[in-house]
């Protein structure tokens, strides 16, 4: 009779063992299905493009400025170069992304904040998957350098066929900033 009740003991400790892990697959299976699904996106209407990159949208009532994440568009200020000729091209980039927007409502997943305490985020122009991705169609338009992988097929076509930016020579983003730093505009207390 021991060997009956250490039998039964072991196939309830199966059985136990057996639920425990059906338990855990779907946890694990939740847990991955949650990580997958997609950022929640803000609904917020355009207040105004600041340049190709860089818009400022309004939510709960307070304006918030939005960079867009994967790409990094010429600078306002920035001039490139047709042959011997210079063109605004960073008012060109500003104008490209006023126009891919129109009046708004965007519909942005947003993904952090920058150093300048900017909101990081993917807008489109209507919920996903439809509406133009603005960062994939700026880099595709050749207003914008791919900054992630995300967006390395679009800087591609733009470079082939020569739109935007490519369509002469230019200095990249992050270079043209770094040699072009904005005065400090903070005033400094007079000497005692």
């Amino acid at each position: 009779m021991v060997s009956g009740s250490s039998s039964l003991a072991r196939l309830r400790w199966r059985r136990r063992f057996r639920s425990l892990l059906a338990l855990l697959l779907l946890a694990g299976l939740a847990f991955v299905a949650w990580l997958w699904l997609p950022a929640p996106a803000l609904t917020v209407p355009l207040v105004h493009v600041i340049d190709g990159d860089s818009l400022t949208v309004r939510q709960d009532d307070a304006p918030l400025t939005i960079r867009l994440t994967g790409i990094d568009a010429v600078e306002y200020r920035q001039d490139c170069a047709r042959g011997a000729t210079r063109w605004p091209c960073g008012r060109d980039a500003r104008a490209a992304l006023e126009k891919l927007a129109g009046r708004g409502p965007l519909h942005c997943e947003v993904a952090a904040k920058d150093r300048y305490d900017r909101t990081l985020a993917a807008c489109r122009t209507a919920p996903f998957p439809d509406g133009i991705d603005l960062g994939a169609e700026m880099t595709r338009l050749g207003w914008a350098v791919a900054t992630s992988d995300a967006y390395m097929v679009e800087e591609a076509e733009a470079q082939a066929k020569r739109r935007g930016i490519w369509q002469g020579d230019f200095v990249r983003p992050e270079n043209w900033r770094a040699t072009h730093e904005r005065p400090n505009t903070a005033m400094t207390p007079p000497d005692a």
